[in-house]
């Protein structure tokens, strides 16, 4: 497989290099045009994110409850890459490690003081469990189930029928051959330009929180100078990490990553208010099964709220536009697991470790605010970014546990970077396995002047614009790929029922024709007699 640059590298390459241009020279022109069209597609569009999340959930748990749930990605008997404890690791660093640091206690606050539907009165013990169970949904089974269903797609092709691991390869069940022209490339440009966009979302929500932790540690000014030399810098770090092979480069990060956030997830939940803790984790997650459907499917037609558009679409639209690059890594990775453990373990463990996570962090925060008088809520009002640090204020050790949270921080920007820039490399470098040194390097730059522009043209605004914008089209293609993915299944499941009736058709055939020997040899044996035809009748 030749190793050049093709159609998909260099049209996506252009078209992300014209809008970094235009971005660059136009910030505010940029910022409109994308509010714009954002208004026009949640206007018209937006209950399809809805729809299409949710189905894609229940499509997963059905895939792997059933019986191709026992299908392996990869030969028959093959064993897994990785250690589970190091896939999870790995799963859950590259998925949704900055953002369950930037949102914990965010967006716990951000509903408590404006609670979803004004359903509640702001400041109150219902607005908090609201918060709690929002912030639940939002991290929980339908954001992972986007994730399970790209990466379930591309780990089939790629190691169970021995294809590419590119996006279009996915559609060759239903689109044949054709998956390797015009079309084919421009699924592959659709994807590459969406994982762009969603890593640079990622990459600016890191950025803006790394500023944050700077300025509660050391009194760093908060603003778009501070936080593009911060992006610098973060980016020297990443692009050296991913020179380095997968085994020796992203694993050992994002193991650094799981224990590090492990032993701050420790120290909260034992040197925060425990009991609270607890009680507010079992309560979410009971209002979050209970009405799990009912928010699901929630939209304002009678009162014209945008809460859903900036919540629920925001987030449904960055785990879309974050489909190809995390899918395509839990594939890279998942090589020997059967397609049950795949889907479970990519949709329920990182959504137990999210559970926890918010409820110890977004718990604190929720109990400083009411017991103890903390003003957390003015704080995420006045800097979003700044509730996590204000909550670490309250508790011991204040400095150090800060300095390590921003260590942490950092180290989930340079893992998403980093997986990013391989993720890249496959999709355009015809779907190998290790893209060349200088493909990473180039998409590494390219990711980082993305999330410049963007940080230009409006912070975290912008970024939450460009996420849905660049989802939508991906997503109408994810419903595509599930059908193709369906129809591979099938297939196989088809020719694995008819190599069992062949083969038992061979078995009751061997053994008629054993038996019939047998009778043979009985009636050839010294003394014995066939029968006369008649003789007993």
């Amino acid at each position: 497989m030749s190793h050049r640059p093709g159609w998909v590298f260099y049209c996506s390459f252009v078209l992300l290099v014209l809008f970094v241009v235009a971005g660059g020279l136009m910030p505010a022109e940029l910022s409109r045009y994308a509010n714009e069209a954002l208004d026009f597609t949640t206007l018209h569009f937006g209950w399809l994110y809805l729809f299409a999340t949710s189905g894609f959930l229940v499509f997963c748990i059905a895939v792997a409850a059933g019986n191709y749930g026992k299908i392996r990605l990869g030969a028959d008997g093959e064993a897994p890459e990785f250690s589970y404890l190091t896939w999870l690791g790995m799963i859950f660093s590259a998925g949704m490690g900055v953002g369950l640091v930037f949102w914990a206690v965010a967006e716990p606050m951000s509903h408590f003081v404006a609670p979803p539907f004004d359903s509640a009165e702001p400041r109150g013990p219902q607005a908090a469990s609201m918060a709690m169970r929002y912030s639940l949904f939002h991290w929980g089974f339908h954001q992972w189930a986007n994730f399970a269903l790209v990466g379930l797609a591309i780990a089939y092709v790629r190691f169970r029928l021995q294809r590419p691991g590119l996006i279009s390869e996915a559609f060759r069940s239903t689109l044949g051959n054709r998956v390797d022209s015009g079309i084919g490339h421009s699924i592959n440009i659709l994807a590459v330009v969406s994982t762009v966009f969603g890593v640079a979302t990622t990459l600016g929500l890191g950025v803006i929180q790394i500023n944050s932790g700077l300025g509660a540690v050391a009194g760093t000014a908060f603003g778009v100078t501070p936080q593009l030399f911060i992006l610098a810098g973060v980016a020297v770090l990443f692009l050296l990490c991913s020179l380095a092979p997968l085994e020796s480069g992203i694993r050992f990060v994002s193991d650094a990553n799981m224990l590090l956030a492990a032993g701050l997830l420790v120290f909260v939940f034992f040197m925060g208010p425990t009991d609270f803790i607890t009680a507010a984790m079992t309560n979410a997650i009971g209002d979050y099964f209970a009405n799990m459907v009912g928010m699901s499917l929630v939209m304002t037609p009678y009162t014209g709220d945008d809460w859903v558009e900036r919540w629920t679409i925001f987030y449904w639209a960055w785990g879309l536009s974050w489909a190809p690059f995390v899918g395509s890594f839990i594939a890279r990775i998942s090589r020997g697991r059967t397609i049950r453990e795949f889907v479970f373990g990519v949709i329920g463990m990182p959504v137990l470790l999210s559970i926890v996570w918010f409820s110890t962090f977004g718990g604190s925060a929720l109990y400083f605010e009411l017991f103890e008088g903390a003003a957390l809520g003015d704080a995420v009002l006045a800097e979003m970014s700044s509730a996590l640090f204000a909550t670490l204020n309250y508790l011991p050790g204040t400095t150090i546990i800060g300095g390590l949270m921003l260590v942490l921080i950092v180290l989930f920007v340079i893992t998403s970077a980093n997986s990013a820039t391989f993720v890249l490399g496959m999709f355009a470098s015809k779907g190998v396995l290790n893209p060349k040194r200088w493909s990473r390097l180039t998409w590494g730059i390219v990711q980082v002047s993305v999330a410049g522009v963007l940080l230009l043209s409006g912070g975290l605004e912008a970024l939450q614009t460009i996420s849905i914008l660049a989802a939508f089209p991906f997503m109408v293609l994810m419903i595509f790929m599930a059908v193709a993915l369906l129809k591979s299944l099938r297939n196989e499941q088809r020719q694995i029922e008819l190599h069992e009736a062949m083969t038992r058709e061979r078995l009751l055939r061997l053994l008629a024709e054993n038996d019939h020997l047998g009778d043979e040899r009985a009636g050839s044996e010294p003394g014995l007699k066939p029968e006369e035809p008649g003789k007993n009748e």
